[in-house]
């Protein structure tokens, strides 16, 4: 069985918050295990990496031909 991890000790992993870390799992974005109605609230670590991945955006190029100034009418 996969150890659980506490909310503080979760949010301590990923860097945020405990209202983040709650705010997460209260719109779906992160799976938690709960035994009982209202009481404590675990998560897995496997569950921290799906959140992790589902959060990881990649970086995009920096494109070098944007440029404020008017283009120059080509004179014949």
């Amino acid at each position: 069985m996969e150890k659980l991890i506490t909310r503080k000790e979760a949010a301590e992993i990923l860097g945020i918050s405990i209202a983040t870390l709650d705010a997460a799992r209260n719109n779906g974005l992160i799976a938690y295990v709960q035994y009982v109605q209202n009481g404590c609230v675990y998560f897995t670590a496997a569950g921290l990496q799906e959140y992790i991945a589902k959060c990881t955006h990649r970086a995009k190029p920096a494109d070098k031909s944007v440029t404020y100034r008017k283009p120059r009418s080509a004179r014949t």
